[in-house]
């Protein structure tokens, strides 16, 4: 029988050999030499080192927070209760004006004679020194007469015409009531 004969390992079993070597001494390294109990104090640690997510839950308390450390940003909104109101300040500066205004508004309206005329127009004026808002017309009449209002409209900035016809020719009675909101715009 032949014997086999050794043969040498190669480089890359060596270095692959000292590799795994110094990898498991360090694990090994860094597992003796942890530190003993309270060896790590502020003098060690430097500013910003140790952050929330590198301490344990519930490691913090409030028995180990120094009193009157906190500030109000420290707090989550609604934790704190509000302190007494204070007393008012000094009354500031006048704002500027605001925009011209509306003022002295009134409706005014005028209606037509009440007869059986099958066409009745309009008009109505503000009063000296206002201007017209808005306006609208209504009919009064009988149930029996069928008359319809054909226009509604602004003429100008004061005044308001309206007008009115039977649908149907009828001899009832009707009245044709036109109104004005009017106010002093400044």
């Amino acid at each position: 029988m032949r014997k086999n004969p050794l043969r040498r390992p190669s480089p890359a079993l060596v270095v692959a050999c000292l590799a795994l070597g110094f990898a498991l001494g360090g694990t090994s390294m860094a597992a003796v030499s942890q530190l003993g109990r309270n060896t790590v104090g502020t003098p060690q640690l430097r500013n910003g080192a140790v952050t929330s997510p590198k301490l344990k839950n519930n490691a913090v308390t409030s028995a180990k927070v120094a009193n009157r450390s906190l500030r109000r940003a420290d707090f989550a909104p609604g934790q704190l209760t509000a302190g007494p109101t204070g007393p008012a300040g000094p009354a500031g500066p006048a704002g500027p004006a605001g925009p011209p205004g509306v003022s002295q508004a009134e409706r005014v309206e005028r209606t037509t004679v009440n007869n059986s005329l099958n066409t009745k127009t309009s008009v109505i004026q503000c009063p000296e020194g206002k201007r017209l808002l808005g306006g609208g017309a209504r009919v009064v009449q009988p149930a029996a007469a069928m008359v319809a209002i054909t226009q509604s409209y602004p003429s100008d900035d004061n005044f308001f015409n309206a007008s009115a016809r039977e649908v149907v020719a009828t001899n009832a009675s009707w009245s044709l009531t036109v109104f004005a909101v009017c106010a002093v715009v400044s």
